[in-house]
C-alpha cells in the first residue's frame, strides 16, 4: 500500500479530512503516536476520560484507531482541523516504534559503504553500537533520490541493493519514505512498479512462484509478465531479511527460471537475488547486519547503511517526546549524558525512545524529596525495568493516572508479562522474532488477553493479508523479557531450560542455571545471547530487585544468588590473557549486577599512569572493558609504560576503536609493530591518532606499519620519534605517503634516517598531496638531505610545518631551501589556518603573495655570519610583521632577504582577510649554537634598533664575546620590542655583562636578559 502523508495533502473543503485519509491513518499509526493523539485531544477537551477509556478497550491498534476516528469524525470540522494539525506539525510521519519525530535528514542521506566490517558480521548489534561509539568511520554518503542511480556517467545502475542498520534505526521507515516519495513523483520518475514486501508477509508461504509473489502486492494485475520479463522498469523491495524464518543458502538452491514455477520461499528469494528471476528489476533488501552477510558480497552492487542519531538529533528527539515539558526533557538529556554507555546506545531511535521514556518516568515519579536519595538508572537492566514498571501501571507519559482498577490492571499485566516471556525466550534461542497465532497458542499466551496498552507498547500486532503477525517493539525487550522468564523457571526447573523438550541431565538450583545461561553466551560466536545474560545478571542486582519486587521479582530474593554470580562472573575473566567481545560482556554483567570494584581499581591505574606490573590477565580483561566505557579514555587512551607483546595482542580488538592511542616507552620490538599493523589494516579502524613514541622500533616494524599505512583510511596523526627505523624504515614510510592520502603529520624525529632517508621521503613529497606536517629534527639529514627536501618543497603545495632542527644543516642546504620556498610561493596553496608553521598562499587583487614563517627555528645547524647578516636585513625590512620564530634551518643573505621584505605585507593582507585567523602572532627568534660571531651580532643588533615586532631572541653559544654583547647592548638603547634575550655560553665576561646590565636598566627595563 502507497501511504499518503496527511502533511502534504491538500485541505478538503468539501468532506472531512479524517473521513478522507481514515484508511491510511489506520493502517500507519503506531501505538506511541495514537498514545500522543489520545493526550492531545484530551488536553484540548476533545477527547473525555470516558472515550479514552473506550479507545483501550478496543480489540486491536487498528480498532483503537478506527474508534478514536469515529470520536473525532462525529465532533465535527474542528476536530478534524485539530487532528490534521497536530499530525503536520509534529510531522510524526507515521511511523512505527522507535517513532522518527521528522528526524528524516538521516535517512535521506545514507552511508555509502563499501561490503561488512568483521564487528558488524559477528556481533550482536548492541555490542556493534557500543564498540564504535555509535559512528561509523565512513566519509561517503548518498542521497535517497540517487539510490538506484549510477555512482558516475560510465557506472551502470545497481541490480541488487542492500540497506544495513541496527535493530529499530529506521530500516522500515525509510522504506515507507522511499515508497511515498516516489508515489509523489519526486524521486525514480522512470520506475514504473514498485513491489514493497516485507519479509513478515512472506513467511506466511510455503511456496511461491515470482508471478504469484506480484499478485500479492498488486492483486489487480492480470497479466504479471509485463513485469517478469523486464518490460516495465521494477523495484522490487524485500525489507526485514532479519525477520525471515529461514536463513537463504546460495550454495545448495535449485536453479529457477520459469516465472510460474512454484517454488520453496527462500528458493525464490535466492534466485531472485541471483537474477534468474526478474532479471531486469532492481531489487532492494533491508536487514541487521549480521543477517546481511547471507547474501555473498559479489551479488551485492551497493550496500549502504544508515547512520544513527548525532547529539543533536537525540536532543532534538526528547525534545519531541516531552514536547509539552521541556524542562523534563532537558533534565532526561543531562541523565542521559552523563552514562556514557547509554546515551552512545542512544544513537539507535528506538532505545532513544525506551531510555527517554524510562528516564522521564522515573524523573516524573520522584518527589523533589525523594528524588535526592533516589538512584538515577544507569544500567540496562535498571532502564529496562523502569519501562516495564511504566507499562504495568499504565503510566505512560502522555496519559493520565485514570485508569480504573489499577491493581487488577497490574495483575493482568503480570500474567501477560509471564506468558509472553517464553515466547520471548524460545523465539530468542530460535532467532525468530517475528510470532504468528501458531506461535502465540504454542507457547501458552492467550490472544485476547494481548490488547490494550501494555501490549500495544511490548508486542505490536499487524493484520497481514492472510494473517495477523506479532513482535516485540524492539529485539531488546525480547531480550529482557526472556531474562525474566529464565529467571524465574531457573528457580524451580530441573532440567536444563535451553532444551525446550525438557530432555537434558538435571540441573538443580538458581545458580546451575545461570552458570549454564553464562557458559552458552560465552561459547556462542556471534554474540546471539550476549544482552539476555546482561539483563538476567542486572536481575540480580539490588536497584533492580528494589524496582521490580512485587512485579516481576520477589522482594530480596536476589540476596541468596547475588555474592554466587559474582563469584563466577569474575572467574570467567581468567583467560589467561585470551579476550574477546564476550569476555567484555562479562564485564557488562558484573556493571549489570552492580559489582565494580575491579574496574575500579583499574580505572584509578589509568588516571594515574600506574598500570605497570598490574595488567594480570582479569585486569586485561576489565581494561578491554574500561576502552568502551571510560570517561579517562574519551579524549586520549594513554597506555603507555604498561604494555607487552602479550597484553598488546590481547587487547588488539578493542584498540581498533580508540580514537587516539598513546603507546610511549613500551619497549615495543617490531613484533610489535606486525600487531599494530593488522589492526590499522582492518576496516573497522577508527583510530586517528597514535604516538609510538621511545620504543625499539627498527626498520622491520616500520615496514610493516607501512604496509598498513596504505590501505588505512583513518590515521591521521603518527608519531615514532626516537626509535631506530633508519633509512629503510624512512623509505618503507615514504614509500606509504605516495599512496596513502589521509596522514596529516608524521614525526621521525631522533631515528637517524640520515640523507638517504630524507631523499626517500622528499621523493614522496613530490606526490604526497595531503601531509601538513612532517618532523625531521635530530637525523643528521644534512646538506645532501637538505637539498633533496628542497627541491621537494619546489612541488609541494601542502606541507605547513617542516621541522630540522639540530641536523647539521650548513649555509649549502640553507640557501636550497630558501629557493626552493620562493618558487614554491608561487603555487596554489589552502587557505591558511592558526597552527601553520610553513604558509604559502595566493593572495587576491593587488597583493600578489605572502610567505609567512611562524616557527622556523635554526638551532644546532651552523649557520655563520652570513646567514646572520641576512637574517638582521631581513628584520629591517620586516617591521611590521610579527612572526619570528624560525623553526626551519633557512636562511641565506640573498633570498631570504627577498622573502622576508615580502613579509611586510602579511599585516595588510590580514586586514584583506578579517574572517581569517591570523596566523602573524610569532615572537621567537632562535639561533642557538650557530657561531654567527661578532660580524653577525653587529647585523643583528642594526636590525634590532628599527624591528618593533620580535619579543624573543636566541642567541645562545654563538661565540658573540663582549665585542658581541657590546652590540646587542646597543640595540637595546634602541628597541623596545624585546622582552626576553639569551646570551648564555658566549663568553661576555664581566664587562659585556656590565653594559648590558647598564643598556637595560636605562632603556629597556621590562626585558629580561640571561648571561
Amino acid at each position: 500500500m502507497l501511504l499518503a502523508h496527511p502533511g502534504y495533502a491538500e485541505r478538503p473543503r468539501n468532506r472531512v479530512w479524517i473521513n478522507r485519509y481514515r484508511k491510511q491513518l489506520v493502517k500507519s499509526i503506531s501505538p506511541q503516536f495514537l498514545e500522543e493523539i489520545i493526550g492531545y485531544m484530551r488536553k484540548r477537551d476533545l477527547l473525555t476520560a470516558e472515550e479514552a477509556g473506550q479507545v483501550q478497550e478496543a480489540s486491536s491498534l487498528s480498532e483503537q484507531v478506527k474508534v478514536v476516528m469515529d470520536l473525532l469524525a462525529g465532533k465535527g470540522s474542528h476536530a478534524s482541523q485539530s487532528l490534521q494539525t497536530y499530525i503536520e506539525t509534529t510531522n510524526s510521519q507515521l511511523v512505527d516504534a522507535g517513532a522518527e519525530l521528522g528526524q528524516l535528514e538521516r535517512l535521506t542521506n545514507l552511508l555509502l559503504v563499501e561490503g561488512l566490517t568483521d564487528i558488524q558480521q559477528k556481533e550482536h548489534d548492541v555490542m556493534q553500537i557500543e564498540a564504535t561509539k555509535g559512528m561509523r568511520n565512513v566519509y561517503k554518503k548518498i542521497p535517497l533520490e540517487k539510490l538506484f542511480l549510477p555512482l558516475s556517467k560510465v557506472s551502470i545502475p545497481p541490480r541488487i541493493s542492500v540497506t544495513v542498520g541496527a535493530a529499530g534505526i529506521g530500516k522500515s521507515t525509510l522504506v515507507k519514505l522511499f515508497v511515498y516519495t516516489w508515489a509523489k513523483g519526486e524521486l525514480n520518475k522512470d520506475t514504473v512498479f514498485v513491489l514493497p514486501l516485507t519479509f513478515r508477509e512472506l513467511n506466511t508461504y510455503e511456496k511461491l512462484s515470482a508471478e504469484r509473489l506480484i499478485r500479492s502486492a498488486f492483486p489487480h494485475i492480470t497479466e504479471p509478465t509485463f513485469i517478469t520479463n523486464g518490460t516495465a522498469r521494477t523495484l522490487l523491495i524485500l525489507d526485514g531479511l532479519d525477520e525471515f524464518k529461514t536463513p537463504l543458502d546460495f550454495s545448495n538452491t535449485i536453479v529457477c527460471t520459469d516465472p510460474k514455477k512454484e517454488i520453496q520461499v527462500d528458493s525464490l528469494i535466492t534466485n531472485i537475488i541471483r537474477g534468474n528471476l526478474f532479471p531486469e528489476a532492481s531489487i532492494w533488501v533491508t536487514s541487521r547486519p549480521t543477517v546481511a552477510n547471507q547474501i555473498p558480497g559479489g551479488l551485492v552492487d551497493r550496500m549502504t547503511e544508515i547512520r544513527g542519531f548525532g547529539a543533536g538529533e537525540i536532543e532534538d528527539f526528547l525534545n519531541q517526546m516531552f514536547l509539552e515539558n521541556k524542562d523534563l526533557s532537558s533534565q532526561v538529556l543531562s541523565h542521559l549524558k552523563a552514562n556514557r554507555s547509554l546515551y552512545t546506545m542512544c544513537t539507535v531511535p528506538a532505545f532513544c525512545w525506551i531510555a527517554g521514556s524510562s528516564m522521564g518516568y522515573f524523573l516524573k515519579n520522584c518527589t523533589d524529596q525523594f528524588q535526592e536519595m533516589a538512584t538515577v538508572p544507569k544500567t540496562l537492566s535498571e532502564i529496562y525495568s523502569y519501562y516495564f514498571k511504566m507499562a504495568l501501571s499504565s503510566d505512560w507519559q502522555e496519559k493520565q493516572r485514570e485508569t480504573p482498577r489499577i491493581e487488577q490492571t497490574i495483575n493482568n499485566g503480570k500474567k501477560i508479562i509471564g506468558n509472553l516471556g517464553r515466547l520471548a525466550f524460545y523465539g530468542l534461542l530460535k532467532r525468530k522474532y517475528v510470532f504468528y497465532e501458531q506461535d502465540i497458542k504454542a507457547y501458552g499466551a492467550d490472544l485476547s488477553s494481548l490488547q490494550g496498552s501494555l501490549c500495544n507498547r511490548i508486542l505490536l500486532k499487524e493484520d497481514m493479508q492472510f494473517s495477523t503477525v506479532y513482535y516485540f517493539s524492539h529485539l531488546t525487550l525480547q531480550e529482557f523479557l526472556a531474562a525474566t522468564y529464565y529467571y524465574a523457571s531457573a528457580k524451580r526447573a530441573i532440567f536444563d531450560l535451553f532444551t525446550e523438550s525438557g530432555m537434558s541431565w538435571p540441573k538443580f538450583g538458581f545458580l546451575n542455571h545461570f552458570k549454564n545461561a553464562i557458559q552458552r553466551s560465552l561459547q556462542s560466536e556471534d554474540g546471539q545471547l550476549d544482552i539476555f545474560v546482561r539483563f538476567l545478571s542486572g536481575l540480580l542486582s539490588p536497584q533492580v530487585n528494589k524496582l521490580l519486587s512485587g512485579w516481576l521479582l520477589v522482594k530480596g530474593e536476589h540476596e541468596s544468588f547475588r555474592s554466587h554470580a559474582i563469584s563466577f562472573l569474575q572467574s570467567c575473566l581468567n583467560t589467561d590473557y585470551v579476550i574477546s567481545s564476550r569476555t567484555v560482556n562479562i564485564m557488562q554483567c558484573l556493571y549489570e549486577v552492580q559489582h565494580m570494584e575491579l574496574a575500579k581499581t583499574v580505572e584509578e591505574a589509568m588516571k594515574t599512569e600506574s598500570l605497570a606490573g598490574m595488567l594480570t590477565p582479569v585486569n586485561c580483561s576489565v581494561l578491554a572493558y574500561l576502552l568502551q566505557v571510560s570517561e579517562v579514555c574519551l579524549e586520549e587512551t594513554n597506555l603507555s609504560h604498561c604494555l607487552t607483546y602479550h597484553i598488546c595482542k590481547s587487547l588488539l580488538s578493542q584498540l581498533l576503536f580508540c580514537t587516539n592511542l598513546r603507546l610511549d616507552n613500551n619497549n615495543f620490538k617490531d613484533n610489535v609493530m606486525e600487531l599494530l599493523g593488522s589492526v590499522l589494516s582492518v576496516k573497522d579502524c577508527q583510530i586517528q591518532k597514535m604516538s609510538l613514541a621511545e620504543n625499539q622500533i627498527s626498520n622491520k616494524g616500520a615496514k610493516a606499519l607501512a604496509r598498513s599505512l596504505m590501505v588505512n583510511r583513518s590515521l591521521m596523526v603518527l608519531d615514532l620519534r626516537s626509535n631506530s627505523i633508519g633509512p629503510k624504515g624512512a623509505k618503507a614510510l615514504a614509500d606509504a605517503l605516495k599512496i596513502n592520502q589521509v596522514l596529516l603529520s608524521l614525526n621521525l624525529q631522533k631515528n637517524s634516517i640520515g640523507p638517504q632517508g630524507a631523499k626517500q621521503l622528499s621523493e614522496a613529497l613530490k606526490q604526497n598531496g595531503n601531509l601538513r606536517e612532517l618532523i625531521l629534527s635530530s637525523n643528521c639529514v644534512g646538506d645532501t638531505g637538505s637539498v633533496a627536501l628542497a627541491e621537494a618543497l619546489r612541488v609541494n603545495h601542502s606541507l605547513t610545518t617542516l621541522d630540522l632542527q639540530s641536523n647539521s644543516i650548513s649555509n649549502k642546504g640553507v640557501t636550497a631551501l630558501i629557493g626552493a620556498l620562493f618558487l614554491n610561493s608561487k603555487g596554489p596553496f589552502p587557505w591558511p589556518r592558526p597552527s601553520f608553521r610553513l604558509q604559502t598562499v595566493m593572495l587576491p587583487q593587488e597583493v600578489t603573495l605572502c610567505i609567512s614563517f611562524s616557527s622556523h627555528s635554526l638551532q644546532w645547524n651552523f649557520i655563520q655570519s652570513k646567514a646572520a647578516k641576512a637574517l638582521a636585513q631581513a628584520l629591517q625590512f620586516n617591521t611590521t610583521h610579527l612572526s619570528a620564530s624560525w623553526r626551519v634551518a633557512c636562511l641565506s643573505h640573498c633570498p631570504f632577504t627577498c622573502i622576508l621584505g615580502w613579509n611586510r605585507i602579511s599585516v595588510a593582507f590580514s586586514a584583506l582577510c578579517p574572517n581569517c585567523p591570523s596566523v602573524f602572532a610569532g615572537f621567537h627568534c632562535s639561533l642557538r649554537g650557530n657561531s654567527i660571531g661578532v660580524a653577525g651580532a653587529k647585523a643583528m643588533a642594526n636590525a634590532l634598533k628599527v624591528n618593533r615586532s620580535l619579543r624573543v631572541l636566541n642567541l645562545q653559544e654563538n661565540s658573540l664575546g663582549m665585542d658581541g654583547a657590546i652590540c646587542i647592548a646597543t640595540a637595546l638603547t634602541g628597541n623596545h620590542g624585546l622582552t626576553y634575550v639569551n646570551l648564555q655560553g658566549n663568553r661576555i665576561g664581566q664587562s659585556g655583562a656590565k653594559v648590558i646590565a647598564d643598556a637595560i636598566r636605562t632603556n629597556s627595563p621590562h626585558c629580561v636578559v640571561e648571561m
